[in-house]
């Protein structure tokens, strides 16, 4: 199997305007409903720690309850897909 690199869009340059930090929780928010939602079509529970066999994890719980880091996963996938799309020329308004 050839070795995969994986070929991140440079958004480094890009700020996010502050109005668009709130988009970006209420993103990250709606990120972990869509796993969370998709976890659970598949059989799987809340349990406190992760088991596979059982389908248990302990992240399936609603958003304002995760832990921090967890949060912050999901909050830098919503913030450099906002970067991105700004990177990319488009503009995002209300």
């Amino acid at each position: 199997m050839p070795t995969y690199t994986p070929q991140i869009a440079d958004t480094s340059k890009v700020v996010l305007p502050e109005q668009l930090m709130l988009l970006a929780e209420q993103m990250a928010e709606n990120v972990h409903e869509i796993w969370a939602a998709t976890r659970i079509e598949q059989g799987w529970t809340y349990g406190p720690e992760r088991n596979d066999a059982l389908k248990q994890h302990p992240c399936l719980v609603p958003y304002s309850e995760l832990p921090e880091s967890e949060k912050v996963y999901d909050r830098n996938t919503s913030i450099e897909t906002l970067k991105f799309i700004l990177a990319k020329g488009w503009k995002i308004s209300n």
